[in-house]
């Protein structure tokens, strides 16, 4: 249970860091700083979305279109980024057709990237303690 709890705080804080991300390098993908309740919650509901969403769109173009499984994490954002976007809560706005393509893909490579990463960065602390320990 704590891995599942460790692994989904990590997948929140990369998820955060993609958004954040895309904010620092485009124009049309803009983080409502002054509703920063509303950005906390569209990372939460982001992540959560992005977790539902990877597997059910694999399944539906493993059935229909096996030709797009390569993009699958791609697409499962840009859903997740409109439902986001679309919230009455704001905290995010994407204004452009370059905000939303571009945008999909700096959060994904981002959230992919921290996906991996950051558990390694843990663990080898982790790791590293645990063997000072044996000496």
């Amino acid at each position: 249970m704590i891995t599942f709890l460790f692994r989904g705080l990590l997948y929140v804080v990369s998820a955060g860091l993609g958004l954040i991300a895309a904010d620092l390098l485009l124009d049309g993908f803009t983080i409502e700083w002054d509703k920063w309740w509303g950005f906390v919650i569209c990372i939460l509901i982001f992540a959560i979305l992005q977790s539902v969403l990877a597997p059910w769109v694999g399944k539906m173009a493993n059935r229909y279109a096996p030709v797009l499984m390569g993009g699958i994490g791609i697409f499962s954002t840009l859903i997740s980024l409109v439902v986001v976007v679309l919230l009455p809560i704001g905290g995010l706005r994407i204004t452009d057709l370059t905000g939303w393509l571009l945008g999909a893909v700096i959060v994904w490579l981002i959230t992919a990237l921290g996906s991996v990463l950051l558990p390694l960065l843990f663990l080898r602390k982790k790791v590293g303690a645990v063997k000072g320990q044996r000496r």
